[in-house]
């Protein structure tokens, strides 16, 4: 069976972002070493334009990523939380990145082939990509045990001004019940 068709059998023969049917192509999502069905989305061409030339993107059209981000494909992730970084600067696409979880493997793949990805490095981000800074309230997305302190804090638990550990962008540092901790930012998730 042909990449294509492989695709075109999970899609149902319609657009993994936004359910269309007209115009439909494989996209390979960069930095894809090869065209494999793993490795590639179905998009309609209304989709395929603006992942191709960012100058063309209609923010509205986007709003259907709220159910396309839902999906189990990896790639249709990645699709999804790099168009939403895009749109950070409209409420709705900040909501939805927010509520957009993405394993390890996945969002190292997001952010390889992003705008912004040569930015990552330095960048203190959370789970789902977004941009922390200094001051920032964060919420706890797993129970962490505090090492050396008899304490575990718990999921959905707020830390309020945060400090960013300068020479890491993998940890920032906050207070639980009082208690100085260093977090890794890939188990919170910025408030708003």
């Amino acid at each position: 069976m042909s990449t294509e068709q492989a695709l075109r059998e999970r899609s149902g023969s319609r657009c993994e972002l936004c359910g269309g049917s007209e115009g439909l192509s494989v996209y390979p999502v960069p930095p894809a070493p090869n065209d494999s069905a793993e490795q590639s989305i179905v998009v309609c061409s209304t989709c395929r334009d603006p992942l191709e030339d960012p100058d063309r993107v209609d923010p509205e059209h986007w709003r259907c990523l709220g159910e396309s981000m839902w999906t189990p494909v990896p790639a249709v992730q990645v699709v999804a939380w790099r168009m939403l970084v895009r749109l950070e600067g409209y409420p709705w696409a900040e909501s939805l990145l927010d509520m957009l979880y993405l394993d390890d493997e996945t969002l190292d793949w997001a952010r390889a082939g992003s705008e912004d990805g040569a930015d990552a490095p330095e960048a203190h981000r959370d789970c789902n990509g977004a941009l922390l800074e200094a001051g920032d309230t964060v919420t706890l997305v797993k129970d962490l045990d505090v090492k050396g302190a008899n304490l575990t804090a718990k999921r959905g638990t707020a830390v309020r001004r945060i400090s960013l550990v300068p020479d890491n962008p993998e940890q920032i540092e906050g207070r639980v019940d009082g208690q100085p901790i260093v977090i890794l930012t890939r188990f919170v998730k910025k408030s708003n």
